[in-house]
């Protein structure tokens, strides 16, 4: 029995064979997400539970999410906002390290409301300051925000690099960002100072072709930018802290 049927077998059934296990096991070998099967997926110290088939949650994402924790940590009250938020993991993340954050989440696709809500309640967040918007980037957005974090659809459609399985299951406006995969990151960079505080911070994923145009819009935009490596040394992600607010 291969890796994956055996966390599958031990994590849903209990280690007990069944019908229904094989039935998964099938499912399983036809190249559907193990993550989608068992319901849910841990990230950072949480269960984040995926009933509406969100993005699944990447190892890469926790990296830089555990990054930004004790950047949030040392905002007092710090207000967040989770941007793209699928599954809300990273905004769940962070209210479960940060109690005294204040988390908002902001996604389009309404069938992931709940999935988020249902995240919050099962791993008994502390903070009561949470709000859930359906929210096209900032569209449906007003406050500001000492950090806004973001896993936005960045995948180049011609330079696609994923597996059949995500292809055929995943989300596809989660994974793809249109030309060159910058359709997004470019609005949220555009959009971002008017959403935030005074040398608040934009955390960006994005794929390592595309940091020489998040420098150009950063600079263009007021930011000072970092760009930093993964842990599989690749330049994943970046923070663009507000230097030059004009609102």
């Amino acid at each position: 029995m291969d890796q994956e049927k055996m966390w599958l077998l031990r994590e849903k059934y209990s280690s007990v064979e069944s019908e229904a296990f094989h039935a998964d096991a099938k499912r399983l070998a036809d190249g559907e997400p193990l993550a989608y099967l068992i319901g849910s997926i841990p990230f950072l110290g949480c269960k984040i539970w995926l009933d509406s088939h969100p993005l699944i949650p990447r190892p890469e994402t926790e990296f830089w999410v555990e990054k930004a924790i004790p950047e949030i940590k040392n905002v007092s009250g710090a207000k967040v906002l989770d941007l793209c938020a699928g599954s809300g993991c990273i905004g769940v993340a962070i209210a479960h390290h940060v109690p005294s954050a204040m988390v908002h989440f902001a996604e389009i696709d309404i069938r992931h409301l709940p999935t988020i809500g249902k995240n919050l309640k099962e791993n008994q967040i502390a903070c009561t300051d949470y709000r859930i918007w359906q929210s096209d980037l900032f569209a449906n957005i007003s406050d500001q925000y000492d950090f806004i974090l973001s896993n936005p659809p960045y995948i180049d459609p011609v330079l696609d690099r994923t597996t059949k399985s995500v292809k055929n299951h995943e989300p596809h406006h989660a994974l793809y960002g249109g030309h060159g995969g910058l359709e997004f990151i470019e609005a949220i960079i555009m959009g971002a100072p008017t959403f935030l505080t005074s040398n608040g911070q934009l955390w960006l994923e994005h794929e390592p072709e595309q940091v020489p145009t998040i420098h150009k819009l950063a600079s263009q935009f007021g930011f000072n930018v970092a760009t930093h490596k993964d842990q599989y040394n690749l330049l994943r992600f970046s923070v663009l802290t507000l230097i030059n607010v004009s609102k």
